[in-house]
């Protein structure tokens, strides 16, 4: 399975843990994944970051996208889900930063 999604309930919520578990993926692949997360959002967003912080915004970045996706009911799961929550929730966290250096 590549890519699902589901719907969830405030009964049944899930917890950080409950949602990175659900993803399927290890540590190893979280780095890899996220690496290519944040490098896609990078060449997106036209910002210039090392591959360090690439792995470091692909990782948080899934983490909070997945945060703001489950308040509307949807969870990314599989690798696929990992790799698209990533990317959306690197280019927030880019946004957010040139907010904060403009401001």
């Amino acid at each position: 399975m590549l890519f699902t999604t589901r719907i969830i309930t405030f009964d049944d919520a899930a917890t950080w843990e409950e949602i990175m578990e659900s993803a399927g993926i290890g540590w190893i692949a979280a780095v890899i994944i996220g690496g290519v997360a944040g490098w896609l959002a990078e060449q997106f967003m036209k910002s210039n970051m090392g591959v360090f912080m690439n792995i470091l915004l692909g990782i948080v970045g899934a983490i909070v996208a997945n945060a703001i996706l489950s308040v509307f009911g949807i969870v990314l799961t599989g690798w696929l889900g990992y790799l698209i929550a990533g990317f959306i929730g690197a280019c927030i966290l880019i946004l957010i930063g040139r907010a904060f250096r403009r401001g």
